[in-house]
């Protein structure tokens, strides 16, 4: 299973478009979105453009919406006859501390986090933490990160160079 990791769109709704086309394009089912959305129209538009699930937490520009802090989700493949069954727990949230404090608890996999507006991927023990950059393009140029559940890849993702 593949997931999208977006993060401060700041009301950029084009970025948003052109990002969510490529997921559906790309027939990836799940869209974590790391906060700092900023508007309710923001999510309604995020969510009649992507066909797939999905979740969002609060960031610091999101005073006025109602959102949890910090989510997690878990996602796997099936036992097969080839391959074990393999579940990734992951956490997200807006906040870089608060996404340390996650990752150091070793209870995920992989956690994901916003804020920066920096695309920043480290080891904290055996856990990674990834923020994948900034939707916006308001300090940099918008990206966003595609992770693979079944290879544990991850993708930075550059939204010009979308094709």
């Amino acid at each position: 299973m593949k997931i999208g990791i977006i993060a401060d769109t700041h009301n950029n709704l084009a970025t948003a478009k052109k990002i969510t086309d490529w997921l559906n394009k790309e027939k990836i089912s799940l869209l974590l979105h790391c906060g700092d959305i900023s508007t309710q129209e923001t999510i309604d538009e995020i969510e009649k453009n992507f066909k797939g699930k999905i979740k969002f937490v609060k960031g610091n520009a999101d005073v006025d919406l109602d959102l949890p802090e910090k989510e997690e989700i878990e996602i796997g493949n099936p036992p097969s006859l080839e391959a074990p069954a393999r579940r990734r727990k992951i956490a997200f949230c807006h906040k870089p501390e608060l996404a340390k404090e996650l990752a150091q608890t070793l209870k995920y996999d992989i956690v994901f986090y916003g804020h920066t507006h920096r695309p920043w991927s480290e080891n904290i023990g055996s856990c990674r933490l990834v923020n994948p950059g900034e939707a916006a393009g308001q300090y940099q140029k918008p990206t966003f990160a595609v992770y693979d559940a079944k290879t544990d890849k991850l993708e930075l993702k550059i939204v010009e160079l979308l094709q």
